[in-house]
């Protein structure tokens, strides 16, 4: 595939910029209409936003980064070309994460409430966001023939992008995210048909999109590593245990509550 979505003169714009950036313009608007309905106020939200765009990207960049030390130490300057590739979400899962705790800390507000808010649009953004892999070249699995990927039912473009080194590969980047939209859809559904509690929803995602990469992991070719593992397949055992704890943490939390008023 064409990375390279326009040439104007040097300037070279790519799709997986444009990808990115759709992703956040896209997952901004849903924000401030759920801030609307909810009563957040949109100052608060339109500065978080402002600070996760760039912090979730700096996040992004300097974990594969660091994962891919042995490269980057040798090419420096090669660190601040993002355009190229080479963000992974879940350093900027992680900064996310530690810019919605200061500003809520600082705000003295619900830190799981706005992650309530960010989770869906997240969830959507990576979904839009795997698309620049497949424009790049990157993220694909395993070698596989001609003949599987048709009888999987996969657009005949894709087909023809996942042919890299000579080989056909399993479109990792397409599994993804389909499961990202899967995830998105349950989100909704929870929303919709339950008596919502906080954190819910936060859990949910942490819950699906730590078993869907744990197994789209296993695929792919160009993980990052960690001595012999595989940090994302780590990373996503970690997210599980999380989001269990943030599914269970409103019984937790009611027990230990009617343990004090029987104690009194």
């Amino acid at each position: 595939m064409n990375p390279i979505l326009i040439n104007i003169g040097p300037i070279e714009i790519r799709w997986y910029s444009v990808l990115i950036l759709l992703a956040f313009v896209i997952g901004y608007l849903i924000v401030m209409k759920t801030c609307k309905k909810r009563g957040i106020s949109k100052t608060l939200i339109t500065d978080m936003s402002f600070n996760l765009i760039i912090f979730c990207i700096i996040g992004a960049r300097l974990y594969y980064c660091l994962f891919e030390w042995e490269y980057y130490s040798k090419n420096i300057l090669d660190i601040f070309k993002i355009w190229e590739g080479g963000l992974a979400i879940h350093g900027g899962i992680i900064a996310g994460i530690l810019v919605i705790f200061f500003t809520c800390k600082k705000k003295n507000i619900s830190m799981l409430e706005i992650m309530d808010v960010f989770a869906p649009v997240l969830i959507l953004g990576q979904a839009i966001g795997r698309w620049g892999n497949f424009f790049n070249s990157e993220a694909y699995g395993p070698t596989t023939t001609l003949e599987t990927l048709k009888s999987l039912h996969i657009p005949n473009f894709i087909i023809d992008g996942m042919y890299i080194n000579n080989s056909y590969h399993h479109p990792t980047f397409l599994y993804e995210s389909i499961g990202c939209i899967i995830i998105l859809l349950i989100m909704l559904l929870y929303k919709k048909f339950s008596k919502q509690k906080t954190g819910r929803v936060s859990a949910i995602y942490f819950i699906g999109y730590g078993i869907i990469r744990f197994f789209i992991e296993s695929l792919r070719q160009d993980s990052l590593m960690f001595f012999n593992l595989k940090i994302a397949q780590i990373v996503s055992i970690i997210m599980v245990l999380v989001g269990i704890y943030l599914m269970i943490r409103p019984y937790i939390i009611s027990k230990k509550y009617r343990g004090k008023i029987y104690d009194k």
